[in-house]
């Protein structure tokens, strides 16, 4: 994680008996807020948000895709381009068939645990 260190001497106008050096030293800067509000805002979107959840669990074409989704196939590689974009999807090329998957990585295991949980959701994988 990348730091503000410009924060750490900072004085806050309240003192309310805590002290914030601890949580001051630890505060985010811009880029990493910036970067983890873009992965929030491409999730943002419900069809998107759909499909990502289906990509954590399967690798699938398209038209598969809009067939689960019930959208249209060029509606569905608009949204696969911007998760791709955004780093929570990867591509392969299987003959003219190109199939998406969600990445493993900490921030697509994250962000999948998180929408599980805040919806409720029942992850296929765990019965």
């Amino acid at each position: 994680m990348i730091y503000n260190y410009n924060m750490i001497d900072k004085h806050l106008p309240h003192n309310h008996g805590t002290d914030e050096t601890s949580l001051i030293k630890e505060f985010p800067n811009d880029e990493v807020i910036e970067s983890v509000a873009d992965v929030l805002k491409q999730l943002g979107d419900p069809s998107r948000l759909r499909i990502f959840w289906l990509l954590c669990h399967t690798e699938e074409c398209v038209t598969n895709i809009a067939a689960m989704t019930e959208m249209t196939s060029p509606a569905v590689s608009h949204h696969l381009r911007i998760l791709k974009n955004s780093g929570l999807i990867t591509s392969r090329r299987e003959g003219k068939e190109m199939y998406y998957k969600a990445l493993d990585n900490k921030l697509v295991n994250s962000m999948h645990q998180m929408i599980e949980k805040i919806g409720d959701i029942r992850c296929p994988k765990s019965h």
